[in-house]
């Protein structure tokens, strides 16, 4: 079926449309249904050779295998008679003018679908996946946006998840890598060249036993009009960032005596939290509210002393006080009321007048329906709701005031500070791509964590999201994911297609490290803001625990970014002149208990200096440490000289924790240090010591090693790592 308004080129069109930009398809000859169709069809096939395939074709057949319309493997004239005759009585009137497809019987063991999308929130796409009739079963499919170059093209074909497709089969040679990008790149120029494409699709591409492709069935969907861009007019106010993230003065409006209000909570947590601006506060009956004398309204307070103005007021009195904040030149607004564009077609209205009056009178709105904003380099949390995180590097921006709460949560929890967090409510005005393209010029941030649901500028987004990649890492996080619905009806290519997929091929594209979880997209953020970038997969593992060896061992091998090195001669001959003979001798470096007090230290810089490696991950922290605890707990503390030993036991894990960060600095490599005690006893001495140098505190080697291998493909992206 397809869409109304779209229409379908025969296969024979769509084979003659993309041989123009260089796919390669099997050998084939038209026939008509002028003269005897069926004698001409036998005379193609002699001419071009048996076997072959015979199939009925037309503008309006999409799926020919769905309705019976192929035949295979024709070894005889006979037999090609025979078909041709049963397809053509097989026709339709809506079928409209047919004819039949005699083409050379290709044969190979693995097949693939390629094809092209336009999605309507980001534009064009190359998709690569597994073919055949069972494409949409296995689904193993990736996506990557037009333009494509023949580098983009091989590295499409590395994000499949079945990689061994494309070595050696069952006697067959590797698929020819370089004529499947070439047929991709044919694909992107393909539909660069008629803004009407729909989608295109060829299934399948079969992999002949030398290893060359040849596409053998095609497809191409046309629109009947061109498809408008989905572009939104831009926000202008971005010049007053500043003013929201580092305000002279903050005015709460609609403050409250009420401990239980919004007005309450948020000039309590402005005011607690250490902000040195100027703070003031509206209220009708000119309460005092935490020692801030209010004022009855926003034209009660001195102009120009104030840049942000808080709202925690009904939405039907925004309007004017956005009016109100003009004339007091009050740049930066946030609305946190509910009312808005959640809560159906009045809300909605209402929403787009605010919009409106905030884009007529020039003023930097954010939300409505917003939690707030923190500020740690200026102390701010204007925030309806709790925490305060500690200081750093990794800024913020999320669709969902709960993300903004959780990743400041993991930021205290860990001790791996924000520079600025923001929940965007509704983006009435302002979302996130607005919000990134400031933080790719602040100072203050060096690393962006994001959560999207809805988007409502694709091309927008993808933008903001490559200028700040570019210079600096930005972690995804994407909840919503659905089906592209209505493409999956005309084409292969379409129902392969979901939201996920396509946002997949856009990260990809643009350097975006994207995660499934909050706890590994905090996780892998505190990695970017606290270790260096690696040059290089090389890792080793540096253990005290033999079982989070493996384990951890085994995470970096499954996952297949980074590489498990075999331990070069000279750094294996050095490491055992400092452990016994019972060492594994092997990668991971497993102590196997016996070290003397120096031992971890002088294996780590053994290892961090060695040229052939490129970062460690260190499992074993805190054990020690674990053991003085409990003979602190213990009814012998402190005689029998247990006070004395559990202080070795703490200094110890100390001490590790200091020598990898310190070697970390030194050698410019990542050392990522893992213990299941960083979130079982945050007060262990050697989790708490990594805590205080201002690192992350893995809770085990194997969400290190995923952090370590997201760490390394942004590095490989930025031309950084080898």
């Amino acid at each position: 079926m397809i869409i109304s308004g779209q229409t379908t080129l025969s296969e024979t069109k769509s084979k003659s449309l993309l041989q123009q930009f260089g796919v390669v398809f099997a050998a084939e000859i038209e026939v008509t249904t002028d003269g005897d169709p069926i004698e001409n069809a036998v005379k193609a096939a002699e001419q071009i050779g048996f076997p072959v395939v015979v199939k009925l074709c037309g503008d309006s057949i999409a799926h020919k295998t769905e309705r019976g319309l192929v035949r295979l493997g024709l070894g005889s004239a006979d037999a090609t008679a025979t078909a041709a005759r049963e397809l053509l009585a097989k026709a339709t009137v809506d079928d409209g003018d047919v004819s039949l497809l005699i083409a050379k019987m290709e044969s190979g063991k693995r097949e693939f679908i390629a094809g092209v999308l336009r999605d309507p929130q980001f534009g064009l796409f190359v998709m690569l996946g597994l073919g055949g009739i069972y494409a949409e079963v296995i689904a193993d499919v990736a996506f990557a946006p037009v333009p494509l170059t023949k580098t983009d093209a091989l590295a499409l074909q590395g994000r499949l998840r079945q990689q061994k497709i494309f070595d050696d089969f069952r006697g067959e040679s590797a698929v020819s890598k370089d004529e499947l990008a070439d047929a991709l790149v044919a694909l992107s120029k393909a539909a660069e060249s008629d803004p009407s494409f729909s989608s295109i699709d060829i299934n399948p591409i079969l992999v002949r036993s030398d290893g060359s492709i040849v596409a053998v069935d095609a497809l191409v969907v046309k629109d009947a009009l061109t498809p408008s861009k989905n572009l939104q007019p831009l926000n202008t106010t971005g010049r007053f960032f500043e003013s929201l993230f580092n305000p002279r003065g903050v005015v709460v409006v609609g403050a409250s005596t009420h401990p239980g209000k919004f007005g309450f909570v948020s000039l309590h947590n402005l005011i607690s939290c250490g902000y040195k601006g100027q703070i003031f506060a509206t209220h009708l009956e000119l309460a005092e509210v935490l020692g801030v004398q209010s004022v009855a309204t926003i034209d009660d307070l001195p102009e120009n002393e104030i840049d942000l103005a808080f709202v925690c007021t009904p939405a039907s009195t925004n309007i004017s006080i956005l009016e109100a904040c003009a004339r007091k030149n009050i740049r930066s607004v946030y609305i946190t009321s509910a009312g808005y564009g959640e809560t159906g077609e009045s809300g909605v209205q209402a929403q787009k007048l605010l919009k409106d009056k905030a884009r007529e009178l020039d003023i930097l709105l954010i939300g409505p329906n917003g939690q707030g904003l923190v500020s740690t380099p200026v102390n701010l949390c204007a925030q309806i709701v709790g925490p305060y995180p500690p200081k750093g590097a990794i800024s913020v921006a999320s669709q969902s005031g709960n993300f903004v709460s959780s990743f400041m949560n993991y930021a205290r929890f860990t001790n791996v500070g924000i520079a600025r967090a923001i929940s965007a409510g509704n983006a009435a005005c302002t979302g996130v791509p607005e919000v990134l393209d400031f933080f790719a010029t602040d100072d203050a941030t060096s690393v962006a964590l994001v959560y999207l649901e809805g988007i409502q500028d694709g091309e927008k987004l993808a933008s903001s999201m490559k200028s700040i990649s570019s210079i600096k890492p930005l972690v995804v996080v994407k909840g919503g994911s659905t089906s592209s619905g209505a493409l999956a009806a005309a084409s292969h290519t379409g129902a392969l297609a979901s939201n996920d997929r396509v946002f997949d091929g856009v990260c990809f594209a643009n350097g975006v490290t994207r995660v499934a979880s909050a706890e590994e997209a905090f996780d892998v953020a505190a990695t970017f803001a606290t270790q260096p970038l690696p040059k290089g997969p090389n890792v080793v593992v540096l253990t005290t625990v033999g079982g989070w060896g493996v384990v951890t061992s085994d995470a970096i091998s499954n996952d297949n970014v980074l590489k498990l090195i075999s331990l070069p001669q000279d750094l294996s001959e050095a490491i055992s002149a400092l452990l016994p003979d019972r060492w594994s001798h092997n990668n991971p470096v497993d102590c196997a208990g016996g070290e003397t007090r120096d031992t971890i230290p002088e294996v780590m810089r053994l290892i961090a200096t060695h040229p052939g490696v490129d970062s460690i991950i260190f499992l074993g922290l805190g054990i020690q440490s674990n053991q003085a605890r409990l003979m602190t707990e213990g009814h012998f503390y402190p005689d029998f000289g247990l006070e004395r030993i559990v202080s070795y036991h703490q200094r110890q894990d100390e001490r590790f924790a200091q020598v990898a960060f310190e070697l970390s600095t030194e050698t410019g490599k990542p050392i990522l240090v893992a213990t299941e005690l960083g979130v079982a006893d945050v007060n262990n001495p050697g989790v708490k010591a990594v805590q205080e140098s201002g690192r992350l505190c893995y809770a085990n080697g194997q969400r290190a090693a995923r952090a370590l291998a997201l760490s390394y493909q942004y590095s490989k992206w930025r031309g950084v790592a080898k």
